[in-house]
């Protein structure tokens, strides 16, 4: 493949010197910097989806602001052209940088070692503060708890406050403390249960660093919800949230449209362009349309060895968010409904809760459950606002052909679910396929589509509305025991929809199915038998030993199903 450059993608890579010094390929966001010192606040949360770039952003910010940075590793940048800022900001500050996404546990005593862990490993870039002519025998002595193997639950509250400190007295500067993903542990605490000691915890941390420090230049956080002032940030002033609805900042976290055109360009990718569009774009921050940067670098890194490749769930495989899959998955009938409409392509509009705590997913209010799981879908990335502007209400959507697939696996899981949990119907579902009854077979599949989700028909390609039919009968047959399944089998002169074999009973069946645009139930399946039949189905169940070879042609529209059998 011809390439315009040779540069490493760099998937993965979170450390913006190690970007700049060993070949790795950057989309420059530097002008965040200017942003940021040009928009002031004491304070300043941004909240984006994992996997959007907010780690490589804070460590670009450590790098250009700390004590000793090199230059050079902004050279051809754009803030380097701003010569006069550069002079007065970069290599200035003492930093203090924590990235609390590692910090979890079984149990809070765990979660305080991993956090002690990540404190003790940034105090030890400052080893030089023990023997700093600036600092007293008793300032020394205050760093000294911050070395030990387990730093208390008072010292790790205290320890952010007392290092600024120490590092003003040093310096004579105060000190910038950046906090990346700051809301993982109340996350994982809420997981497993000792949510309101992490809560406390991370609150008097935060107390002490960011609101009673006279020692703090300014501080940055990241993460992915606006966790309550009252319950985290409690008396904070000069505090400035930079949301997923704010037009300043848009296009600094993930990869603008302009930007993907740029990489894929200089890698010889050009003509995936408008496939990584579909399955990667959509997401709405402020004015600008975002890819996931996650699943472009991802996407190219594969396709410069294998260009022919299918486009995979980079994101889906690596975002977390077990909270938001759970709540989904034991959501009631009215959560299921805007789901439907939702995976049929349409948008739903709903009132986001600015504000949240964990704990509100908990509430026995089950209106304002489902207003807070909205809230949480559309700032963890499952959702995207069409709308524009910073109003309550949104329109919200599945942003691209990723977390669509995400939203279709979720359904089929939990349809998994309802069809094996009743047993009796489904023995009778297995038994019809067996004998070759197809009146009872369409009576199942009909009560089975009655209770499930469907793509509705206002919306969705024909090719995805049989995808999803496709999925739902999978589901079904997934519940039946000792049966052999295969999905888009390769048999004959072409790929069955499924394939199914009962070794026991000599028995093959093949499943075709047709989405009825028309509503023309019967004409689809007649169509389907004869696809079927030109194309030798058959071929690979007779290859096998099967002496019984029932085809099933089904026909799908709505909830509605019709099928048509023909025996060999």
């Amino acid at each position: 493949m011809q390439r315009g450059i040779e540069k490493k993608i760099p998937v993965g890579i979170e450390k913006f010197e190690k970007i700049r010094t060993e070949g790795f390929y950057y989309i420059d966001k530097t002008a965040f910097i200017h942003e940021l010192l040009y928009s002031w606040g004491e304070v300043n949360l941004f909240t984006r989806p994992r996997r959007f770039g907010k780690t490589l952003n804070m460590d670009m910010l450590k790098t250009f602001f700390e004590i000793g940075t090199d230059a050079s590793l902004f050279a051809g940048l754009a803030i380097a052209e701003e010569q006069e800022l550069c002079r007065k900001y970069m290599g200035q500050f003492p930093v203090v940088f924590l990235s609390l996404k590692s910090i979890e546990g079984a149990d809070f005593e765990s979660a305080k070692k991993k956090l002690s862990i990540i404190l003790r490993k940034e105090v030890r870039r400052f080893q030089f503060l023990l023997e700093s002519e600036q600092l007293s025998q008793i300032d020394k002595e205050s760093l000294r708890p911050f070395y030990q193997q387990d730093i208390s639950e008072v010292k790790q509250q205290e320890c952010l406050m007392i290092l600024s400190e120490m590092l003003y007295k040093h310096y004579g500067k105060r000190t910038i403390i950046l906090l990346d993903e700051y809301d993982v542990p109340l996350e994982k605490a809420y997981q497993n249960g000792y949510y309101e000691e992490m809560s406390a915890h991370i609150r008097s941390m935060f107390e002490m660093a960011l609101k009673t420090n006279e020692y703090l230049y300014f501080a940055v956080i990241t993460g992915c919800l606006r966790i309550s002032k009252e319950s985290i940030f409690t008396g904070l002033n000069n505090f400035k949230v930079h949301t997923l609805a704010d037009v300043q900042y848009d296009e600094y976290f993930g990869f603008t449209d302009a930007e993907v055109r740029k990489l894929l360009e200089d890698y010889g990718l050009s003509d995936k362009f408008s496939e990584v569009k579909e399955w990667y774009n959509g997401y709405r921050f402020g004015q600008e349309n975002i890819y996931c940067p996650w699943d472009v670098l991802n996407y190219v890194s594969d396709h410069l060895s294998d260009p022919d490749g299918e486009p995979e769930l980079y994101w889906a495989n690596s975002s977390g968010n077990a909270a938001v899959r759970d709540i989904i998955e034991h959501s009631g009938s009215t959560v299921k409904r805007q789901l439907e409409i939702l995976v049929s392509g349409e948008s739903i509009e709903q009132e986001i809760i600015p504000e949240m705590t964990y704990h509100d997913l908990d509430t026995e209010d089950n209106n304002g459950r489902i207003r807070y799981l909205w809230s949480l879908l559309y700032n963890t990335g499952y959702l995207t606002s069409v709308n524009t502007g910073t109003d309550r209400w949104k329109k919200l959507k599945i942003p691209n052909q990723e977390v669509e697939v995400i939203f279709e696996q979720q359904i089929f899981r939990w349809f998994e679910k309802v069809i094996k949990s009743n047993t009796e119907r489904l023995k009778r579902f297995a038994d019809a396929i067996k004998c070759g009854d197809a009146k009872t077979m369409e009576d199942c599949l009909n009560t089975f589509l009655r209770e499930s989700i469907s793509v509705r028909d206002s919306a969705a390609r024909k090719g995805k509305k049989e995808s999803f039919y496709h999925g739902i009968l999978l589901g079904m047959l997934s519940g039946i025991n000792e049966w052999i399944i295969r999905s888009n089998a390769e048999t004959g002169n072409g790929y069955s929809d499924i394939l199914v074999e009962l070794p026991e009973e000599k028995t093959g069946c093949i499943f075709e199915l047709k989405y009825a645009e028309t509503g023309l139930l019967d004409t689809a399946c007649d169509k389907a038998l004869k696809q079927a039949e030109n194309k030798n189905y058959t071929e690979k169940l007779k290859q096998d030993g099967m002496k019984t070879i029932h085809v099933y042609a089904i026909a799908c529209r709505l909830k509605e199903s019709r099928i048509k059998y023909k025996r060999y």
